[in-house]
């Protein structure tokens, strides 16, 4: 299960973050913070996986931004960073090139994006056209006031 996923700039920024898990509210920045620091402090050719607590902090560097994973200790590395690889690639297919300020200034889209391919921490989606053509409805349907 995808417990939280996460994305900051390389300053530590957050830029997106969706938890799935039952985090309390109160532990959330602590937990941002943390994960953030660990990940940004990583040696750029390491491993993408980190152990973290009880669980696996899966992430990828992708220009300026870290997408960044939490799952389950038992789930599989490397389709964690295959769903993190088809989010970027659904991003890459609506914005364009998709680049940091996409992501502050259209951040709902970024969601809807999210949330057609991850939903309450399972992967739902795997087809790039699937969720172009969601994303697109949805996207009218907000020009037409719906």
């Amino acid at each position: 299960m995808i417990n939280f996923v996460l994305l900051v700039n390389k300053l530590r920024k957050t830029r997106l973050v969706q938890f799935y898990d039952n985090t309390p509210f109160s532990q959330r920045a602590k937990i941002i913070q943390e994960v953030s620091q660990q990940v940004t402090e990583r040696v750029s050719k390491g491993c993408n996986v980190i152990e973290w607590r009880d669980k696996k902090i899966i992430f990828k560097r992708y220009a300026s931004l870290f997408f960044i994973f939490c799952v389950d200790d038992d789930d599989n590395e490397l389709i964690a960073l295959e769903a993190i690889q088809f989010y970027v690639e659904c991003l890459d297919k609506h914005f364009g090139q998709v680049c940091e300020l996409d992501l502050i200034f259209n951040y709902s889209k970024a969601f809807n994006i999210l949330d057609e391919v991850v939903v309450a921490g399972y992967l739902i989606e795997s087809s790039k056209k699937v969720v172009a053509s969601v994303t697109e409805a949805n996207t009218l349907a907000e020009q037409h006031g719906y």
